[in-house]
């Protein structure tokens, strides 16, 4: 059986939480450093670049790892690292080429291995819930992001939409805006704005 915790004892439990300022703050308040992530949007909405985006701020406090399932080491990743200038964190970002799950889950239990990784996509990793959550309970001081399509506004597929209500941060791209459903958020339906200029176009446009 489990412990149980009076709620003093939880309020003065020391959880590391990542410390985000500015428009990251105001789109995703400080979420802990570890558990579940899960980013979806249609194609061409911005969610490459604001995954990129993403992890290089994560780089200023932790070891990124881009699983690139779906496009290996291809141009539009180039692409994607050079329009973020991501050599900027050389020493703090790694890409990993189609690495499979339990190879993944292997190179998490080394030591300096990365604090967060970034698997792209859930449906390309060929997890179901059940491995998913496997993978979550083997890594509990990891933080794991899962790049997901989307089928209408929801993740696509029945086990990317249980990964979803799983999440502690669940964040859907639409129209080169980041919008999160997290359990961190301070004031629901503020945004991140990935690009401004096809932000204010798009969401004119939807007007």
């Amino acid at each position: 059986m489990r412990r149980a915790y009076s709620p003093t004892e939880v309020q003065k439990m020391s959880i590391p939480s990542f410390p985000f300022e500015g428009e990251w703050k105001a789109a995703f308040g400080q979420p802990a450093q570890t558990g579940t992530w899960i980013i979806w949007g249609q194609s061409g909405n911005g969610k490459s670049a604001f995954v990129m985006k993403l992890a290089k701020y994560l780089c200023r406090w932790c070891r990124v790892a881009y699983d690139s399932l779906e496009e290996s080491t291809g141009l539009s990743l180039q692409i994607s690292l050079n329009r973020e200038r991501m050599e900027e964190v050389n020493r703090r970002f790694i890409i990993l080429d189609r690495e499979q799950m339990d190879e993944l889950s292997e190179r998490l239990l080394k030591r300096r291995s990365p604090e967060v990784v970034i698997i792209d996509s859930f449906q390309y990793s060929g997890l179901t819930y059940a491995s998913y959550k496997s993978l979550k309970e083997r890594h509990p001081n990891k933080l794991l992001i899962f790049i997901s399509h989307a089928e209408g506004e929801n993740p696509e597929g029945r086990a990317a939409k249980k990964v979803a209500y799983d999440a502690d941060m669940k964040i859907r791209v639409e129209g080169f805006r980041a919008v999160c459903k997290g359990r961190f958020i301070t004031e629901p339906g503020n945004h991140f704005t990935i690009w401004a200029e096809g932000a204010t176009q798009y969401w004119n446009g939807r007007k």
